[in-house]
């Protein structure tokens, strides 16, 4: 069995959310201060609840974190949607992550999909 960070929808997860950690310290402290600090704990959310997941017993179990994955997924997107609209990310900045995003969720869905329900 693979180790979580042999895992492609691991790597990416890791990806985002360097990329996000490496881009605050762009921002300013206003930026910083509201959303900075929250789309970074979603971001860092996303390959926290993978590797917990995976390092539990029963498929049930395991699929519950990776649910709790994607919706610290969501919420990274909205936090991403924010910073484009009110112009602290510019379009390079938004093609960057849109790369990345696009890869990642269908990655994740067919992740969590893979994990099978103990039907007992």
């Amino acid at each position: 069995m693979k180790r979580v960070y042999e895992l492609d929808v691991y790597q990416l997860a890791e990806e985002l959310s360097d990329m996000i950690w490496y881009d605050f310290d762009k921002w300013n402290k206003k930026v910083q201060n509201t959303i900075g600090y929250q789309i970074i704990r979603s971001a860092d959310s996303i390959a926290a609840n993978i590797a917990e997941g995976y390092g539990r017993y029963t498929p049930p179990d395991r699929k519950k974190f990776y649910l709790y994955s994607r919706g610290s997924f969501e919420e990274t997107k909205a936090w991403l949607r924010k910073l484009l609209r009110r112009k602290i990310l510019n379009e390079s900045d938004s093609e960057r992550y849109k790369l990345i995003i696009d890869k990642f969720g269908p990655k994740l869905n067919a992740f969590i999909n893979s994990t099978k329900y103990d039907t007992k």
